[in-house]
């Protein structure tokens, strides 16, 4: 690295007074282009210049009301100036990532930012910035990611956001940012994201069809009063809810063939919603709470299959509930208290109540206009404005706890008749809130069925001891033969708590959606006794697709030399676990979080990919943790936060390096025996010959250093999944390119 570069940087170190993320500077000698990542600091380096530099801090924004001047142990001192801040890091000129969070820093944004002239991701979320985005950000052309969240930045939104041509994801949640929405943004062609929810910003909502690629829209607790604009035909998710928006909800938006997640609730939509929002082929998540839609939904409504999560409720809807969308359903979550439908009259409000409503809303759309009617739509207008003015001096009332919060907003009490199921209804919908770059990954995956008692036993010959494969902690598994011949794993799984039948498939449901092709695909399931979805069940059976070439804890024993795998090889393994686990945490909303990761939970395919098993069991095996956990003689959550998925896969690390010799040692052997890993002599006498001979020791020393930091005893300092993928990829590439020089050399010398 050039010594210029490597000044700025000890000098950005003095500015942001010596976070720890950065303690690793202090006494290193060598060239920063050549410094490990942590899971808090990452530089990388292109022709001897920094292109990429990430530091994450622990000044997590936690005060609501910041009046621009240093605050005790929240941000940066009174001696900090983000002015000569920005002035040391312009010297980074080559820099093209810049990722700055939670570090403290406070102060209105320089201009002089611009001079990062080849930044394309900008990430400064977390900090304490106020005032407005500085205008010659616009003549950084090249930049594609803008994330501002969490700060205090308290103009408009600038109008000149089109001159960023190649914008891809525009972020500007939790901010104090007001007036409207601007114009310019419809006109960033590039844009897939656009999230400015938890704002101040009002007026009207512009067209957004122009967007075509635009797949996320966010735009959550804000004031926008307008119609509901056109929106663009490829949006996967529309956050809308708790503004002001209002109109009949555009036809328009049930031909959205790629929407997943629509929120609507807590605006002032009127008429009658189209039925094509329901039966829209991947829509699985609609919310429509909280507005004044009336009139009657059809008796012949038709509801899309991906569709498990619908809430209705507190509008004037009356009539008879549509088939698809009665409590009888056991395939979604519905709530719809607070109308006038026939059904639950408990929750039910009288008839007259919401016709009343819904003739108002036809007389609205009359075109005659006379004395009369001018001097009732006045007093309308009036009652109108008074009950606005009332409803966001309510919302002010119950805003958010905190300006760092992102959860939805609580239902009214009148809502949760349907909640019964013993899981929250928030969660079954949210997992079914899977990105569309998972989705895609989902083409050609098994479909999903129902098997009965008597096809499995069929297809093991009764379960016959010769079909046992073995036995985890999660129930028995055989192997058993459809009778189309094809192979299936068979799980059956004892519960220690009986659930309702309706309540298992539901979270068998949740499990059915985690697909990725990393995971074993899970094919369906049978539940022991079937009976009515009031009944209670014990035992149920899960079906996999069948994993003809066993675990990979078997391919690291020395027990089968032949099927012993060599550290490329071990790395590719690696590579796609960590991807499927990245998957279970970020692809699915919220994450799917202790898949019992283990090398007895790898398995392999004909084609030797790297597939998880057993993964999500915590969906449906939650209480029997809890129950394991009290045999154990500890709470579920302290085990949870130890045995969490990064730590446990750093044992399948330790594994592939050294052996299947380290299971069962745990702690004793990584106090006793982590440090031999330090010295040539160490690795000599702990790491597996198999990985000695096959690797480069570059690539070895990269895996050893996210091993480390993976089984650290402290959870906090323990790295995300993104980093160890990161890492492990590097490793393949840096073991792949030792490789082919190792194949030149030798071709060279013949």
């Amino acid at each position: 690295m050039q010594s210029s570069q490597t000044q700025a940087l000890l000098q950005l170190r003095k500015h942001l007074e010596y976070p720890l993320a950065l303690e690793i500077w202090e006494n290193y000698s060598g060239d920063f282009c050549n410094l490990a990542s942590t899971p808090h600091m990452a530089i990388t380096c292109q022709d001897n210049s920094v292109s990429e530099l990430k530091i994450m801090g622990d000044k997590h924004v936690k005060v609501s009301d910041f009046s621009g001047f240093a605050v005790p142990n929240e941000t940066l001192s009174d001696g900090f100036s983000i002015d000569s801040f920005v002035t040391t890091l312009s010297r980074l000129s080559g820099l093209r990532v810049l990722s700055l969070v939670s570090l403290g820093i406070w102060g209105p944004l320089p201009d002089k930012i611009h001079r990062l002239a080849l930044l394309e991701v900008l990430d400064l979320s977390s900090n304490f910035m106020f005032g407005s985005i500085p205008p010659k950000v616009s003549t950084l052309v090249k930049l594609q990611t803008l994330t501002l969240d969490a700060n205090f930045f308290n103009d408009s939104v600038p109008d000149w956001m089109d001159s960023l041509s190649n914008l891809s994801s525009l972020s500007l949640r939790n901010n104090r940012f007001k007036g409207q929405f601007p114009p310019s943004i419809s006109r960033i062609a590039t844009l897939t994201d656009v999230a400015l929810s938890h704002n101040e910003l009002s007026g009207k909502l512009p067209d957004l069809s122009s967007l075509t690629n635009l797949h996320v829209l966010d735009l959550r607790d804000n004031h926008l009063d307008s119609e509901l604009p056109i929106m663009p035909k490829g949006l996967v998710t529309a956050l809308l809810s708790e503004n002001s928006f209002s109109g009949e909800i555009p036809a328009q938006l049930g031909e959205l063939a790629q929407l997943q997640h629509l929120d609507l609730s807590f605006n002032s939509l009127t008429g009658t919603p189209p039925s094509a929002l329901f039966s829209m082929a991947n829509i699985s998540y609609l919310n429509l709470a909280s507005n004044m839609l009336s009139g009657s939904l059809p008796d012949g409504l038709s509801c899309g299959d991906e569709l498990g999560f619908v809430d209705i409720s507190s509008n004037k809807l009356m009539g008879v509930l549509p088939s698809c969308l009665s409590i009888a359903s056991d395939r979604r979550v519905v709530k719809f208290g607070g109308n006038c439908f026939s059904i639950d009259a408990q929750h039910q409000h009288q008839e007259s109540y919401c016709k009343a409503a819904h003739i108002k809303g036809k007389q609205s759309k009359g075109k005659e206009i006379g004395v009369l009617l001018g001097a009732i739509a006045g007093a309308v207008i009036i009652v109108a404005f008074l009950a606005f003015v009332l409803f966001i001096l309510c919302r002010r009332c119950r805003k958010y706890p905190s300006r760092g919060s992102f959860e939805q907003p609580a239902m009214p009490k009148l809502a949760q008749e349907n909640s019964s199921t013993g899981i929250s209804p928030e969660l079954l919908a949210n997992a079914r809130f899977i990105s569309q770059a998972a989705k895609l990954g989902t083409q050609g995956s098994p479909t999903y069925r129902l098997f009965s008692l008597e096809e499995l036993k069929e297809a093991t010959n009764n379960f016959d001891p010769m079909t046992f494969l073995g036995e985890g902690s999660i129930g028995k598994l055989y192997k058993g033969k459809l009778e189309n011949g094809a192979y299936v794993g068979i799980r059956t799984i004892t519960l220690y708590r009986k659930y309702s039948i309706r309540n298992l498939k539901l979270r068998l449901d949740l499990l059915s959606k985690l697909r990725h092709p990393h995971l074993v695909s899970l094919l369906g399931h049978c539940i022991d006794g079937g009976g009515q979805d009031d009944s209670n069940v014990d035992r149920f059976f899960l079906i996999y697709e069948y994993m003809p070439n066993g675990n990979y804890h078997t391919h690291l024993s020395e027990n089968c030399p032949a099927k012993v795998l060599k550290w490329s090889d071990r790395l590719a393994v690696l590579i796609g676990v960590a991807k499927a686990v990245h998957f279970l945490h970020t692809g699915v909303i919220p994450g799917s979080f202790n898949n019992r990761l283990k090398t007895n939970n790898i398995l392999l395919d004909e084609h030797r990919i790297a597939k998880l098993s057993d993964y999500g069991m915590s969906i449906i095996m939650e209480e029997n943790e809890k129950v394991e956990a009290k045999k154990e003689g500890g709470k579920p959550w302290q085990r949870k936060q130890l045995e969490d998925d990064v730590y446990n896969f750093g044992f399948i690390l330790l594994e592939s390096l050294v052996g299947p010799i380290v299971t069962g040692k745990g702690e004793t052997f990584l106090l006793n025996e982590m440090a031999s890993f330090g010295s040539q002599d160490g690795r000599k006498r702990i790491v597996d010959p198999i990985v000695l001979t096959t690797s480069s020791q570059e690539s070895l020393s990269i895996v050893v250093s996210i091993t480390s930091k993976c089984v650290s005893p402290e959870p906090s300092t323990r790295p995300s999944f993104e980093d160890v993928l990161w890492n492990l990829q590097y490793a393949a590439q840096v073991q792949a390119t030792a490789d082919a020089d190792q194949k030149s050399d030798g071709a060279s010398q013949t």
